[in-house]
């Protein structure tokens, strides 16, 4: 009989735990039930917030820089280095993470930081970057990150426009040309999990400013000021998919800096070495927080399980809530999933004891996948 070995590839559960510490609750109640069992970690991020760590997990560098928050303080942000290949989260530089309790800053809200946390990655060496795009602050369409890079942008006057999306409105001239010449030797891979276009109806404001404290009427001049940007730089790239990610940024890095956009969890999966884990194992573990109709559309859990079906390896889930029910769970390749709110009902309760309710979760899994 085959020796089992069991990979453990879970995202975080958002608020509860990192993926590092899903992955050691996973493995310490799997023990519990199978001393001495085989355990593979390697933690997961499909290019949101988490993206970092998880590429720190996997052997990669830690590196921080300090760079200009999304309200124009200044805060630390770290990226992840391996060799020439960066992974820089733009969260980490302008994530709504940044801002204090209940303060947003939906039009004035900037991404220069991420354009700082880049030129980081950049004068570190870096060839290849995996730009992961997700929890952001800002909907200004990668305007601060472009300018921070060396792009100017000008209103009527030959005055440079001010932070945010809202400003974007009085833009008349955008000059490129003095944007960092090592761009142009570098691949920079657009890692999300989204795939809107910059505006209308699915476009960042609409669909993502609320989040970031944006009223309808917010909602509806960022947007004008975006397809005027857009009309600007260069309207064709618009309803590029990807381009309304992250408020926009993912609009500013196809257009501006030659990106080429890539679903955020098939690329950190690369990124991360997954297909050599995957094929030293019998059994896959995957999960987050919440498994939902969101996890479907190219979340962790989704991606991992698809990989894992195609090499023909079996696959179960643990999260917080599970909103899906047993034939979506089928057709996306996990074979079944344990819910931490089967074990404790009370939501603040879950999330308050995550780890010792994960680990009785992955008892669970042992005695039904592994034991005997």
């Amino acid at each position: 009989m085959e020796t089992a070995r069991v990979l453990v590839a879970a995202d975080k559960f958002k608020g509860s735990l990192t993926a590092v510490q899903v992955a050691e609750r996973v493995t310490a109640g799997l023990r519990r039930v199978v001393p001495g069992l085989a355990v593979e970690t390697l933690p997961v991020a499909d290019g949101g917030d988490g993206t970092v760590a998880a590429a720190v997990a996997a052997g990669f560098e830690r590196r921080e820089a300090r760079v200009t928050g999304p309200l124009g303080d200044p805060v630390t942000a770290a990226y992840a280095l391996r060799g020439d290949t960066a992974v820089v989260e733009m969260a980490e530089a302008s994530g709504l993470q940044h801002l204090p309790d209940g303060v947003f800053a939906p039009l004035t809200a900037t991404t220069y930081g991420s354009g700082e946390l880049l030129k980081a990655a950049l004068e570190a060496g870096a060839t290849t970057i995996v730009f992961g795009v997700g929890g952001s602050a800002t909907t200004d369409g990668g305007a601060g990150m472009l300018a921070a890079l060396g792009a100017r942008f000008l209103d009527a006057d030959g005055k440079p426009v001010g932070p945010g999306g809202g400003p974007l409105a009085t833009l008349a001239e955008a000059d490129l040309t003095g944007l960092d010449p090592r761009l142009k030797d570098v691949d920079l891979i657009l890692a999300s999990d989204v795939d809107n276009p910059l505006t209308g109806p699915k476009g960042a404001p609409e669909v993502y400013g609320r989040q970031k404290g944006a009223s309808e009427e917010d909602i509806a001049v960022l947007d004008a000021a975006l397809t005027h940007y857009a009309s600007v730089l260069g309207p064709h790239t618009a309803a590029l998919p990807g381009a309304g990610a992250a408020g926009g940024i993912g609009y500013g890095a196809l257009v501006a800096l030659g990106a080429r956009f890539r679903p955020g969890i098939e690329v950190m999966l690369d990124v991360l070495g997954f297909a050599p884990a995957l094929a030293r194992a019998t059994l896959v573990i995957t999960g987050e927080g919440s498994l939902d109709e969101q996890t479907l559309h190219g979340k962790a859990p989704a991606g991992v399980a698809a990989a894992a079906r195609a090499a023909g390896i079996e696959v179960v889930a643990v999260c917080g809530r599970l909103a899906l029910p047993p034939e979506a769970l089928e057709k996306a390749g996990i074979r079944r999933a344990y819910a931490l709110a089967e074990l404790e009902p009370d939501p603040a309760v879950s999330m308050a004891q995550a780890g010792p309710l994960l680990e009785r979760a992955a008892e669970s899994i042992a005695r039904d996948f592994l034991a005997g």
